[in-house]
């Protein structure tokens, strides 16, 4: 495994949800950090899917204590850069390209690249990364599909998003070629747009559990 790959994992080390947030407005970035940092996620990924994601990860990064923020929905290199000057500790892309490898072997801040095809994995493998998104996990085939890779790809671990609800997590949590799922119903639209910062952070406490309810995957 790739010193990049070990560090990705250490990351996301024991968490069995990483929260994948579209954040609409900026003043919602840093309580609601707080609140998944208080539930025990405090591995966030914030896409860049709105004006402002990148101001919403400079802020996490520089003022909630605890919080490992991550970029996600990467396309480019350019994005890849803005992210990681951003403060992003992690980038995760939704796809694997030749320009976002080049920008990730180029920087100190890992990558999460999305793959569903055997031809990817072994792209990223190749690649030295050994830790995966599997995106859209649901959309393509979820667990059953994603347990028929553990044996010809042994040596590789994924990050399944795409579907993910506190229903049907356990499935994957259960692989042993699964470390976590990414989700976005630990901070739903509504919870967030009424500020409800108490409701979110048992909705993460939850989610948290997911692991001891489950068993280890990896």
């Amino acid at each position: 495994m790739s010193a990049k790959t070990q560090q990705l994992v250490s990351l996301f080390d024991g968490q069995p949800v990483i929260p994948v947030l579209k954040i609409e407005n900026v003043a919602d970035a840093v309580p609601l950090a707080r609140a998944l940092v208080r539930g025990g996620l405090p591995s966030i990924e914030v896409t860049l899917r709105t004006p402002d994601a990148l101001e919403a990860i400079r802020r996490i990064a520089g003022e909630v204590e605890g919080a490992i923020v991550g970029a996600g929905t990467i396309l480019d290199a350019r994005q890849f850069h803005d992210a990681a000057a951003a403060g992003s500790k992690f980038i995760v892309s939704p796809g694997l390209t030749r320009e976002v490898l080049d920008a990730a072997s180029a920087s100190e801040v890992p990558l999460l690249p999305g793959v569903i095809t055997p031809g990817e994995i072994m792209t990223a493998r190749e690649a030295g990364l050994h830790f995966l998104k599997f995106f859209p996990a649901e959309q393509a085939g979820g667990a059953a599909f994603l347990k028929s890779l553990a044996s010809p790809f042994g040596g590789m671990k994924f990050c399944p998003t795409g579907g993910i609800t506190a229903k049907n997590a356990g499935s994957y949590l259960a692989l042993p070629n699964v470390i976590c799922v990414g989700g976005s119903w630990v901070a739903p639209d509504d919870l967030v747009k009424a500020g409800n910062w108490d409701a979110i952070e048992r909705l993460a406490r939850e989610a948290a559990r997911l692991r001891q309810a489950h068993g280890a995957g990896n």
